[in-house]
């Protein structure tokens, strides 16, 4: 906190004493973009914090615009914000911009935004990441071709329905995300085990709308690559999720990698793991997209059916 007197601030206490250079920060801007509306919900305005690409030590080539990765945020019934992230820094000083996207059904932007998502789980998520993706690539803020998306959990859900129902992204990561809404809604802990009944429809009364908008199901509109993420002992969603993508993208041929980590959770708490996904993230777009590029200092994993 800091304590104020005489016009000036005196710092009492601090949660971390790191210190970063501020050409190494990027700064995030608000941005608005329309969107469609195939579910009815009457909302055609969706939300998401940009952010550049921020690197003092270099310099784009002239003319080229950055890659760009979308992030969904988890929850679903959740938002993101504008307070520094570590994670999203670690991809603008590495030459991405990052669309951080407050879908339809965030809170923060009142209660009409927030019930677009009742029912509307994996149909207005995907519309405005995809709305998202599009918008800045208009505006030459990122590269049309170089398009990427990544998120958590229910983020996962919504990074692989966008790969599967929509053709917006050249590549994908799910961490710990889901890909079977049914085996979720069986699976899952207590807690949550009536959560999906607002957000999709009552299990199993509409299966059918829960098998819709499974990516799992539907591997044969999947064309580019994915890379799963994921905790071997996640209660919340199980790994037999990722295992069962990852099979599927292997029987297709599309390039994919399964990275389980041994002893965590739903998200991820070990340094040494937090710091191999970003790393592992960041070599599996380098070897994915076009042109190809070789980020120094990450190391290299085995990619199944990676195109020479």
């Amino acid at each position: 906190g800091l304590a104020e007197g005489a016009g000036q601030a005196k710092l009492l206490a601090s949660s971390s004493s790191a210190s970063i250079d501020p050409k190494y920060i990027s700064t995030p801007k608000l941005l608005n973009f329309s969107t469609t509306d195939e579910s009815g919900c009457g909302v055609t305005k969706a939300y998401g914090y940009y952010y550049p690409p921020a690197n003092g030590d270099y310099e784009a080539p002239a003319g080229e615009l950055p890659p760009l990765l979308v992030k969904a945020h988890g929850g679903p019934t959740a938002c993101t914000g504008s307070s520094f992230n570590p994670g999203i820094q670690f991809w603008t000083s590495r030459g991405f911009a990052v669309m951080d996207v407050d879908y339809r059904g965030s809170t923060g932007y009142g209660r009409a935004y927030r019930e677009a998502l009742k029912g509307n789980w994996g149909i207005v998520d995907i519309e405005d990441v995809c709305a998202a993706a599009g918008a800045l690539a208009e505006q030459k803020l990122a590269d049309p071709k170089r398009l990427c998306i990544d998120g958590g959990s229910a983020g996962g859900f919504t990074t692989l329905g966008a790969l599967a129902f929509k053709d917006v992204f050249a590549a994908g990561c799910s961490l710990y995300g889901v890909a079977d809404c049914s085996a979720l809604a069986a699976d899952t802990h207590k807690f949550e085990s009536r959560y999906l009944d607002g957000l999709i429809g009552k299990y199993p009364d509409d299966k059918a709308k829960y098998d819709s908008r499974s990516a799992i199901f539907s591997t044969d509109t999947l064309s580019c690559p994915v890379l799963l993420l994921q905790g071997d002992e996640d209660k919340i969603v199980p790994p037999n999720q990722a295992e069962t993508m990852h099979k599927a993208l292997l029987d297709k041929k599309i390039a994919t990698a399964l990275k389980m980590y041994k002893g965590e959770q739903h998200g991820f708490r070990k340094a040494e793991n937090i710091q191999d996904s970003l790393n592992s993230e960041l070599y599996f777009f380098s070897q994915v997209l076009r042109p190809k590029f070789d980020p120094p200092g990450v190391p290299a994993f085995p990619i199944d059916n990676l195109p020479a």
